[in-house]
């Protein structure tokens, strides 16, 4: 009779005192975004809250399936942990473009303003893509689950990190579109409609930050692509994907970074 298979071994989760340490990291953002969500309802203060639930929850269960035999020979388990982590980007990545076209909506002009930058600015083309990358990852994180040598598992893997990059990528871009802009306006103007405290005062620049920790998280994933060993080595996934999430989420919360609701910027996707 063959011995079971620790899963959570093979997939290189080892580290309790890591993952425990930022679930305790997480629980208080998780909080604060709950409330600021009460305060603030808008699309992209939800996605930004649902990820502090969705990566406290991954952090506890990456614990138990690191500390605990039992737990780390349960397929579920892992395949359950694994998908929130790659859901969880979603609200990271959408946050940060929500944000952006908020302050950019405060802009009287726009530089590029072209076809392919308005198609950028299209809130439905954005969701819909990041949707597709999510879901490719979720069906390929099931099919390789149990094998990951899956050749269609991986493809669908490989197709989602693909389309994060890219749309990573072309968040930065719009950042950098949105320090341009920033700096043509009316400085005097725009303090009238995003007040005066530091995030109000420096949302570009903190955005610059947030888009090269993001950048940072999907470029050691892209690298990574072929060898699931190495994009799981938690010598490196703690500080290159963990630790870019976090400290970006923690700029997130960096008082008035987010503007006064505005239907046209805050609405769902149409």
């Amino acid at each position: 009779m063959s011995s079971p298979v620790n899963y959570a071994k093979l997939f290189g989760f080892e580290s309790v005192a890591a993952a425990g340490v930022f679930a305790a990291l997480y629980a208080p953002l998780a909080v604060w975004f709950l409330v600021l969500l009460i305060r603030h309802r808008s699309y992209v203060v939800f996605t930004l809250a649902l990820f502090c639930q969705i990566r406290f929850v991954a952090f506890i269960i990456r614990a138990i399936l690191a500390s605990s035999e039992s737990a780390g020979e349960n397929l579920n388990l892992l395949i359950a942990d694994e998908v929130l982590f790659s859901v969880g980007f979603f609200g990271l990545l959408y946050g940060a473009y929500g944000l952006v076209l908020a302050r950019l909506a405060f802009c009287t002009a726009l530089p590029f303003d072209n076809i392919l930058n308005r198609l950028i600015r299209n809130r439905t083309f954005f969701h819909l893509t990041l949707s597709t990358g999510v879901a490719l990852g979720i069906a390929g994180i099931v099919q390789t689950s149990d094998n990951p040598s899956d050749s269609t598992g991986s493809a669908l893997r490989k197709a989602s990190v693909v389309i994060f990059v890219v749309l990573t990528v072309l968040q930065a871009y719009q950042t950098v579109v949105l320090v341009i802009a920033e700096r043509r306006d009316d400085l005097d103007e725009r303090k009238q409609y995003l007040g005066t405290s530091f995030g109000a005062r420096n949302g570009a620049l903190i955005f610059v930050i947030i888009a090269l920790l993001l950048l940072i998280r999907e470029i050691f994933m892209a690298a990574t692509l072929g060898s699931t060993a190495k994009q799981n080595n938690e010598h490196f996934w703690y500080p290159l994907v963990a630790l870019p999430e976090l400290l970006s989420l923690l700029l997130y919360a960096v008082p008035g970074l987010i503007p006064p609701k505005r239907s046209d910027v805050f609405d769902l996707p149409k």
